[in-house]
């Protein structure tokens, strides 16, 4: 006999009467009706992965609840690696300031004929001596902690133009400058196409980033840096990561994880896979990981003269993740407490950093019941959000307002969904 699938209401019904929970005991505890539990249970409703997370934790069932709801959760579209082919890139302004970034492959180019983009050179220098290397190199390292910092504070959109440009000046100067700085040069370049592709995720456009990252990859090679190439790996995990595919998300981040790279991009390859884990609802994966992620970070040694790789607002970046991981574990009060101490510690001026885990932490404490705090953190965070303007926020931001609406008589949430769906929409 071929043996059918386990649906997740069949399977929910079976573990709570196994626990000896009525109905009404288990709304209670995962803070949804009775009355959609039941529908869920009898087929009449699809489960939200939020639910199987909740039920998952209070019936210990070991992350089988929430493999049956995710796996119809993936998007259809996979992540592809980009092309090696480095192609080129056009940006148009207008004159009412809006930009537009695409890439263009080589084939394309040759298509359109050498004239339609003999402007696409930038100013091509002559040789320079070591001391204007030294000198330049100087000045695009501290135009890039410029940009890192107003990064968390604008839209994207208003940043990206200058930093694809400089991107662009830097493999050019390379090209020319002394031999003692030339790596130097491509080096920081690839820090600078990096961070475009992590500005380029947060305006929504995925394949745009991975595109950028590819580009960091090469331009870190060009200048004797295999190891970024790794770190792109962390990269394409993110992004799966927010298609909820826990299985792409762990296997791109454990090839990440190798002996032989630096202990800042392993560690943040472990935080990834920790992510990945949780997702998949495996606590005892999840935690190893967040472990093997602090002690690689601790081990990290700054190079003064690249800007360090991932987040640099974040004083115990493992510990955040946790919070982040315990609630996708369906652990949503745990969550809250860690990310609760963890935002306390966030510089006041890093308001990207802020939203994001803010947004979490409302989630967090919504989901744990606590509706009428989350509504108050939440109301804190709209004006920050309005500003930082990022994607990845707004698939937060989405999920909490599907939790609050879960409350519809509450008057925090009436008040305060209305402007949240407004943001989200934008």
């Amino acid at each position: 006999m071929v043996r059918q699938p386990i649906r997740f209401g069949e399977e929910l019904r079976r573990r709570r009467l196994e626990a000896g929970l009525s109905l009404t005991d288990l709304a209670r505890q995962v803070f949804f009706s009775k009355g959609q539990l039941s529908k869920v249970e009898r087929g009449l409703k699809a489960p939200s992965l939020d639910l199987a997370r909740r039920c998952d934790d209070e019936l210990e069932a070991g992350g089988v609840l929430i493999a049956l709801v995710r796996k119809e959760l993936l998007r259809e579209e996979p992540v592809e690696a980009i092309n090696g082919d480095e192609g080129v890139w056009l940006m148009q302004l207008s004159r009412g300031g809006q930009s537009w970034f695409q890439p263009i492959g080589r084939r394309q180019v040759i298509a359109a004929g050498a004239v339609s983009v003999a402007g696409m050179s930038i100013g091509r220098q002559g040789p320079s001596s070591d001391a204007e290397d030294t000198t330049l190199l100087g000045a695009f390292r501290s135009l890039f902690d410029h940009y890192r910092s107003l990064g968390q504070q604008v839209d994207p959109g208003f940043l990206l133009p200058g930093l694809i440009t400089h991107t662009h000046s830097i493999r050019e100067q390379s090209a020319h400058a002394g031999s003692r700085t030339r790596q130097e040069l491509l080096r920081l370049g690839s820090r600078y196409a990096e961070y475009v592709g992590w500005l380029v995720q947060e305006t929504g456009d995925d394949q745009g980033a991975l595109w950028w990252t590819q580009r960091a990859v090469d331009l870190a090679a060009a200048g004797g840096d295999d190891d970024l190439a790794a770190y792109g790996l962390v990269r394409r995990a993110l992004v799966t990561l927010y298609r909820n595919d826990a299985e792409q998300t762990i296997e791109l981040a454990r090839q990440a994880q190798s002996a032989t790279l630096p202990p800042r991009i392993r560690g943040l390859a472990a935080q990834r896979e920790a992510q990945g884990h949780a997702l998949a609802g495996d606590y005892d994966s999840c935690m190893r990981s967040l472990d093997r992620a602090r002690e690689l970070l601790a081990r990290h040694t700054p190079d003064p003269n690249l800007p360090v790789i991932g987040t640099t607002n974040l004083s115990d970046p493992a510990a955040m993740i946790s919070g982040w991981c315990l609630h996708d574990l369906g652990r949503s009060r745990e969550a809250a407490e860690v990310i609760d101490r963890q935002l306390a510690q966030v510089p006041p001026g890093a308001l990207r950093t802020q939203v994001r885990y803010g947004v979490r932490r409302a989630l967090a404490h919504a989901a744990a019941g606590e509706v009428e705090h989350a509504c108050d953190l939440t109301g804190r965070l709209l004006d920050a959000a309005r500003s930082v303007r990022s994607a990845t926020v707004k698939a937060d931001m989405r999920s909490l307002a599907r939790v609050l609406a879960r409350h519809p008589g509450n008057a925090s949430v009436r008040e305060i969904n209305p402007v949240l769906s407004q943001i989200v929409a934008g």
